[in-house]
């Protein structure tokens, strides 16, 4: 069974940068979408950016576009999110996740569409 594993939160001031890891392992990932979300307090999952392994096309939210940069590494199985002008808003648990069923095309953007999460690691920005 694939597992994903995120690593690289902490406490950054307002305008820093931060960059996340999840490493994935297990058998057949290959084809897979890989996406990270995030979720504050009190507030849903939401989606932040996916790439997937065969190709370099990302998709971003609005929100962090132009800040963020979602990047992998096939050789060591990582998918980065690299976080820069970071903001107290950005202030949430980030969560690696997985679309087992992606084939190609458009990319899902909705929580319910990935089956395989990591355990989620806290971003917390200070003003």
């Amino acid at each position: 069974q694939v597992q994903l594993v995120e690593s690289g939160g902490g406490l950054v001031q307002d305008g820093g940068s931060l960059r996340l890891s999840c490493k994935a392992s297990g058998p057949r990932f290959g084809g897979y979408a890989m996406a990270w979300f995030r979720q504050a307090p009190g507030k849903e999952r939401r989606f932040v950016g996916v790439v997937n392994w065969s190709d370099t096309r990302t998709t971003y939210s609005d929100s962090v576009k132009g800040r963020f940069t979602i990047s992998r590494d096939s050789a060591k199985n990582t998918v980065y999110l690299q976080m820069n002008s970071l903001k107290p808003e950005d202030t949430a648990v980030y969560y690696c996740a997985a679309d087992r069923d992606y084939r190609g095309g458009l990319y899902e953007t909705a929580a319910a569409a990935y089956e395989i999460w990591g355990q989620g690691t806290q971003v917390t920005v200070s003003s």
